[in-house]
């Protein structure tokens, strides 16, 4: 639209055209303020990429990595247990916790 208006040459062209698209000079003047104002920013005013975390964000991500590491560590321990007992089950071996709690 402005690229539009900016090509009217002759008198009462803009006005026309303001006619034509149901717009007011108001519409017009507003958009070429915007466009000045743009251009006078550039884009070095707006950070790309993704957002900085906060001190908090980051402690809470570190957290939550060691509590997953310790779950997987928890699940593999208990697995090895199950497997120890299984075997002296199997083996008849009597394991350290049932003898203490029979001489108790």
């Amino acid at each position: 639209m402005l690229e539009e208006a900016d090509a009217c040459k002759g008198d009462g062209d803009i006005g026309a055209l303001l006619r034509r698209e149901g717009l007011y000079s108001s519409h017009l003047a507003f958009w070429r303020r915007q466009r000045a104002e743009i251009g006078r920013k550039g884009m070095t005013g707006r950070k790309r990429g993704r957002k900085e975390l906060s001190e908090e964000q980051l402690r809470l991500r570190e957290l939550e990595k060691e509590n997953k590491q310790l779950k997987n560590k928890l699940k593999k321990a208990e697995t090895i247990i199950e497997i120890q007992k299984k075997t002296s089950e199997l083996l008849g071996l009597e394991l350290d916790s049932e003898r203490n709690s029979e001489s108790n």
